[in-house]
């Protein structure tokens, strides 16, 4: 004897699909209105059902079908007076003229012949005149159900013609309730939490949360909400919560830490900006509706469509940071923003001796982390071409500021990588320490070295030898204060070559 046939497992979202109006969960103002027409006897001849995916139109078309004909509703059923058409792949005017043709035949054994078209907003122009001419004065034994999930593609002259249903997303606590009663019926083991989490991510749409559902029971063992992070490759809850927690507090180390972990776990920008989103948006509903949550809210939606997605996202979540760090600083330290003076002295010595002075020990960090401080502070400069007359004073917490000020003015690219630097002197050298390779990177190019080089000379007056590294253990936040202004600056200048695929800001 032959082995018998196995059958294909059927999806749940099929298993437990409606097959009455009054199974339909979340469209109460719909299956009332249509219950009350069909009970009335008080048809249309045309109605047009919109909304997002997910939510029950082609349920609700097909159960509406069969009432109308007063035939029993079963899923895997057909009836010849029952015709489903895909407006995607039946979107030509042929199509539709074919359609006109076969309206003026009548049923075969029903009362009336319905037409489901959906994603009716898929027709072209042409198809849609077509279907208006038949949607005027259609035949007494023809019925159009149309359905859409973008009901602004529609002609207004076709939407005046039918009879509108606006179907709206299933609020999160019905979707969680049907889908432990499903998970109760199909004996899978699942935590209230994980529920939650499934139906977030599901957004209002039933047929996405039960095939979530349906994803998450292949699993052998009882589903809980580290299983769902990790199966819908989401960040866990609380790592999201410290980048957010680091972002308005102004910790810029913490910041890049915390992405470059979700990153290597196989995050993208997207997710990670997605998640962020919808921590804020708790947040708001909390009360937590603070200028830099909005401010978070509003940059984050440009990730998804930025052409450097991560360095839109460090850039975003630095940029927030920075005023942040700025008003922690100011109650420790007072920095001077003015531009350095040159000291001239009667008997000045033919060489100069650049000096700098960390003020990185009155920092305190946002989160009591204190950086290590460099002790050595001599510069050593190019002596051969040092001034007779002058001696240079570079002092960090004076004038690193300046530096940055200047570098934006020049060139903003350079500023905004320039700014996430630590400053240090080794070995008589100016030293530029760095978290990340790609921001020591971009300051090793030749035509950035060169835009600093000038700034410096013109800050010491004389030529500072400097280099690059990187190393997280020694990078602090900049004691160069950066304004709320300077960085949405740079934020914009960051959106528009994001925009334009690259290139280099020109003061003119």
């Amino acid at each position: 004897m032959g082995e018998k046939k196995k059958t294909a497992r059927q999806a749940l979202y099929r298993k437990y699909r409606s097959k009455s109006l009054s199974e339909i969960v979340g469209q109460e103002h719909i299956t009332k209105t249509l219950e009350n027409a069909l009970s009335s006897g008080k048809i249309s001849h045309a109605y047009l059902f919109t909304g997002p995916r997910g939510t029950g139109k082609t349920s609700v078309a097909r159960i509406l079908a069969h009432a109308i004909n007063q035939l029993p509703y079963e899923d895997e059923t057909s009836h010849l007076d029952i015709i489903e058409i895909d407006a995607a792949s039946n979107r030509r005017i042929d199509d539709i003229r074919d359609l006109r043709d076969k309206v003026n035949i009548a049923p075969i054994s029903a009362k009336y012949k319905v037409y489901i078209i959906d994603e009716v907003h898929m027709l072209t122009n042409e198809s849609f005149n077509a279907l208006l001419k038949t949607l005027e004065e259609p035949p007494e034994h023809v019925i159009f159900i149309l359905a859409t999930t973008e009901v602004h593609k529609l002609p207004a002259t076709i939407i005046s013609r039918t009879q509108r249903h606006s179907f709206r997303l299933i609020p999160p606590e019905k979707v969680i309730k049907h889908l432990a009663s499903i998970a109760k019926q199909e004996g899978i083991e699942i935590d209230s939490l994980a529920l939650e989490l499934l139906a977030e991510h599901g957004g209002g749409s039933f047929r996405d949360s039960i095939s979530l559902l349906d994803q998450m029971s292949s699993s052998s063992v009882a589903i809980d909400t580290p299983l769902v992070e990790l199966l819908l490759g989401l960040a866990p809850k609380k790592t999201i919560l410290k980048l957010l927690t680091a972002t308005t507090s102004g910790n810029s180390s913490k910041i890049l830490s915390y992405l470059e972990e979700l990153l290597q776990s196989g995050l993208t920008p997207s997710g990670i900006a997605t998640q962020l989103l919808t921590l804020l948006r708790e947040e708001v509903k909390l009360g937590n509706n603070s200028g830099v949550h909005i401010q978070l809210m509003s940059n984050l939606l440009s990730v998804h469509s930025a052409q450097y997605p991560q360095l839109k996202l460090e850039t975003i979540l630095l940029s927030v940071a920075a005023p942040q760090l700025e008003n922690h600083i100011s109650e420790t330290i007072k920095p001077q923003k003015t531009k350095p003076t040159t000291q001239v002295q009667s008997e000045a010595p033919t060489n100069i001796t650049p000096i700098i002075e960390s003020a990185a020990e009155n920092v305190v960090l946002p989160e009591t982390e204190q950086a290590p401080v460099e002790k050595q502070t001599t510069l050593t400069t190019n002596k051969a071409s040092a001034p007779s007359n002058t001696k240079g004073v570079f002092v960090i917490e004076d004038h690193w500021a300046y530096v940055l000020e200047t570098t934006k003015k020049q060139n903003n690219p350079l500023y905004t990588v320039l700014r996430l630097a630590t400053p240090e002197v080794e070995n008589g050298k100016l030293l530029l320490i760095f978290s990340f390779p790609f921001h020591r990177k971009k300051i090793e190019e030749s035509k950035y070295k060169a835009v600093i080089s000038e700034i410096l000379q013109d800050v010491v007056g004389d030529n500072v030898e400097f280099s690059s590294i990187v190393d997280k253990t020694r990078t602090k936040p900049n004691i160069g204060a950066i304004s709320s202004e300077d960085s949405a600056h740079a934020s914009l200048i960051t959106s528009v070559q994001d925009i334009m695929g690259g290139g280099d800001v020109i003061n003119v």
